[in-house]
This record gives structure tokens, sequence and C-alpha cells, in this order.
């Protein structure tokens, strides 16, 4: 067995990104940038207005209070989209909407909320400081200044601020086309009568449903019977059409385990198999390497357990998955949280905890498992929100010791 670190490290050193296209801002949610955004002009463009309120001289204003109202006499308007090119003179005040521009004779603007207006005068009853409530040119990005850097994933405020730059489509990584392969006799597709011993074939939903989370619209889930034929059948059309194929059992030692074995005789190279992690012992991981100067084909064989298979699934393949859709950041983040309880497991492997985090009255993090730890038991998975990274050769964590946590997110 290798190191879930070792196993990491190899997944993401053989991912690589796919090609280029171009997508228009309506279509790009999900994808990730190939190439950073720089500003096509300074933002804002021109000095504007943070607030409906009023502009000022600020000598005007500046003995003004609660005793000493100042009273100046209302002289224009500017709304946004006009070119604010008048000039606001001494004694005089325009009012100004929020967003509108702001003229270079206007020293301040004043919240509309500290001002009364009344029959085409403004009193005032407070002084303002200088460039109050303006939003000066560029101070945001000067030209040519690289807003955005590529590999990030597109998130509703990247399409925002594309948009607000004037890009109506931009140069992203292509997303990779996934093909599923459930293996078991015992499986039946949900809505259909089940017979004894059989059971409904969950993974497969569980893992279409995790790779439109993450943006992945190309996807084809193939049935494998547990014998070699159909194995090799099923394995075999999805080695034909997809940059990554991912089954689901069928990759341990069992008499009907037949995925490492067929793998390899259609040319697939294993990489490696079985990993020192709980859930997922038996991860198989294999290349298959194709023309016209593309990436090799990623192949991942998931244990056949519902929580294994999402687990490893988070743990090893959206990262790889994310790689190849051109992410720079694809690792797991950790932090650290408290033991609200005391952790037990066998030295050996990794365990990947289910676990709910919550703050203490002192704002101290804590972490406690969820219910339903064994890798048959969906519903723990379900109620979780982290992973408690238990260390490989730790058997016994006390309570109150601190210990690596990672959020579970199917997103990102």
């Amino acid at each position: 067995m290798i190191s879930y670190e070792q196993a990491l490290s190899t997944i993401l050193e053989t991912a690589a990104p796919l090609a280029q296209r171009r997508v228009r801002l309506e279509h790009l949610l999900g994808f990730v940038l190939a190439e950073p955004v720089l500003a096509r002009f300074e933002l804002p463009r021109f000095d504007n207005s943070a607030v409906d309120g009023y502009g000022v001289k600020l000598d005007d204003i500046r003995e003004a209070g609660e005793n000493n109202p100042v009273r100046l006499k209302l002289t224009d308007t500017i709304a946004a989209g006009d070119p604010g090119e008048l000039e606001i003179m001494p004694g005089t005040t325009a009012k100004i909407f929020t967003g509108a521009a702001v003229p270079p004779s206007c020293d301040a603007v004043v919240m509309r909320e500290f001002c009364e207006e009344n029959n085409g005068t403004v009193t005032f009853k407070r002084s303002a400081a200088a460039g109050e409530n303006i939003r000066r040119r560029g101070e945001e990005f000067a030209s040519g200044q690289e807003v955005l850097p590529r590999g990030i994933r597109v998130t509703p405020p990247v399409v925002g601020l594309l948009a607000s730059f004037g890009y109506p489509s931009f140069p992203v990584h292509e997303k990779p086309r996934v093909a599923l392969v459930i293996t078991g006799d015992e499986l039946i597709k949900p809505g259909l009568p089940l017979s004894p011993g059989q059971i409904y074939n969950s993974n497969a939903y569980a893992l279409q449903a995790a790779l439109t989370a993450l943006g992945i619209e190309e996807f084809s889930c193939y049935h494998a019977l547990d014998s070699k034929r159909s194995t090799r059948q099923n394995l075999s059309l999805a080695l034909d059409h997809a940059d990554v194929v991912i089954t689901s059992g069928g990759v341990s030692v069992g008499d009907h385990d037949y995925v490492k074995e067929v793998m390899e005789e259609l040319g697939v190279k294993t990489v490696f198999w079985r990993i020192a992690v709980k859930p997922g012992k038996p991860v198989y991981f294999g290349t298959l390497e194709r023309s016209r100067k593309k990436p090799p084909r990623l192949v991942f064989g998931l244990p056949g357990n519902p929580v294994s298979v999402l687990v490893t699934y988070h743990q090893f393949v959206k990262p790889a998955l994310l790689k190849i859709m051109g992410a720079t950041e694809t690792r797991p983040r950790t932090f650290s949280a408290f033991t609200k309880a005391a952790l037990r497991k066998k030295a050996g492997r990794l365990d990947f905890v289910r676990g709910n985090l919550q703050s203490s009255e002192a704002g101290t993090l804590l972490v406690s498992p969820a219910r339903g730890q064994e890798s048959h038991m969906l519903s723990g998975l379900t109620l979780a929100d982290c992973l408690i990274h238990f260390a490989l050769q730790e058997e016994l964590k006390e309570s109150n010791s601190l210990i690596p946590v990672q959020l579970i997110d199917w997103y990102s």
C-alpha cells in the first residue's frame, strides 16, 4: 500500500489540463479560466458617488452642525449615466445619485439621510471629509492590471467581473468526458421491485450527482455484471469515449473482482493499487495512452461500498478532475479543530472520519464524529460536514486534542 499523500501527489502529477476554447459569458459558470483576466480600462472608469446624496464644496459646509445648519442652493441633478460635466459653484449643491459621475468641482458627497431638501435649497447639519462617499477612478484596478489569475473556477462574481470589463467570452479549459462503470449482479435501478439479495444502485446516482456538482455535464454510465465478459465489454465502451473512467466495485481480491485484471488486458497501465486509508483501501489508479497529442486517459477503480466510493471520489478523483479542468488549486485544505470526544482506531491507515464542526462558547472550533462510521452507512456521510484526518500511525486521540479536519465540498 502507498500513503494518502503519495497517492494524491501521483494522481495530480499525472493529470493534465485539457485543451482551451472560448466560452460565452452566459455559459461560463463552472469552467476554469485558461488565461489571466486583465483590466481593459481603469475601474472605476470615472469618479462616481457611493451613495444617494448631495455634492458640495467643503468650504461651504465646514462649520455645519446640528446647532449650525447650512443652507445651499440646489442647482442641478446628476443621475447614473449622465456625463457629470457640470460645475458646482461655491454656495450651491447638486443632487447626485449612486453610481453617477462626480464632477471634478465636487469635494465630497453628503448622504441624503443627513440632509433636508426643501423648495430648491438643501440644509446640511453636518460637515464632510475630503472625498467622502466618492469612488475614485482606478482605485480598484489600473488599466492592464491582472484582475484574476488563470486556473480559478468561474463563479457568479467572476462572471460579473468579466462582464464589467466588457468581455463577451473568455478562454477556458475543456471539461472532461467521464464514464462510470458500476459493477455488481445485485444492483437494481431505483423504482423497480427488489428480489431477495438485491439492492438499489445508489453509487451510479451518487457519482453522477457528484460530477454534476463539479460542473461536468458530459458523462455516461454503464452497469457491468459480475463476469469477466461483462466487465470487459463495459470497460471497453467506457475507455473508447471518456477522458476519465471511474469504476465502482470489483477492484478488490474477490472471486468476481475483475476490474484490475481487465483494465490491464485493455492496455491500461497500473500506476498504483491500494492506499493506506480508511475507507477506500483497494483504490486503483491507471492510465491509458492515446494519440493526437492528448493527455492519457485516467482510470480510477473505487470500492463498492457507498461511503467508500464517495469518500475516495472526494479525496482522489475530484482533485484530478479539477486539474484536468485547468484549476491550479486542487489539493484539499485542512485546518485544526479540537476533538469533543476521544477517537480510537488501529494503526496502519489514515482514517477519514466523517465529522461535524461547531464552535464553543469561547469561539474554539470543535469536531465530533458523525453517527454511522461504517463504509456501508451512507447516513453518516450525509450528515457530516467535514472529514477528520486521523493519522496513519495513531491509535488514540484524546478528547480536547487538536486534529486536522477538511471541509466536505462537492462543488469546488
